[in-house]
């Protein structure tokens, strides 16, 4: 496997894959599979343009041998007060869950923040993702005592967990 940035061109590959981690996990995100399916072509481009091509903003992409797509994560900066950076559309696909991709892609845009000079890292868990919750603790989040609605289903909650230099991203 390799994780890379997204590449121009490759927008419509970007929306089947939102698309299938929004069908797949629909309350991990902060928005819906409705909402995104309707999203036209030329909102898929310019979001594939600002993530491949910005200095603010990022999404690395899980991909195979085959060049099959399995898994992304992304961020964008600045984040919410007080990261620097924030973790966004995190997620691999379930039959590859447990295998590692994931805190590689999140060590992806960890270090993307690092080499940008940006300190603080931040994400948003949905409250009882116990898989991702872990994950993102193994990678040294932790947990700031925030909480907030999630956007995409205000009945669930969102545990707001920050990396900072002195948790030094290093996976536990």
């Amino acid at each position: 496997m390799l994780i890379r940035k997204i590449e121009l061109y490759e927008w419509q590959r970007y929306r089947v894959l939102r698309l299938s981690a929004l069908s797949d996990a629909p309350d991990a995100f902060g928005s819906t599979f409705e909402a995104e399916s309707t999203r036209g072509d030329d909102e898929w481009r310019t979001r594939a343009e600002v993530a491949a091509a910005a200095r603010d903003r990022v999404l690395f992409v899980l991909v195979d041998e085959d060049d099959v797509w399995h898994g992304m994560a992304g961020g964008y900066a600045p984040g919410e007060f007080p990261a620097d950076v924030d973790v966004i559309s995190m997620w691999v696909s379930p039959d590859l869950r447990g295998q590692g991709h994931g805190q590689a892609l999140l060590g992806a845009v960890i270090g993307w923040a690092r080499d940008r000079g940006d300190r603080t890292v931040g994400l948003w868990v949905t409250e009882g993702n116990g898989a991702a919750q872990r994950l993102y603790a193994r990678c040294g989040f932790v947990s700031d005592g925030q909480r907030q609605p999630l956007p995409s289903n205000p009945a669930r909650q969102e545990i707001r967990m920050l990396l900072t230099p002195t948790d030094a991203g290093a996976p536990r």
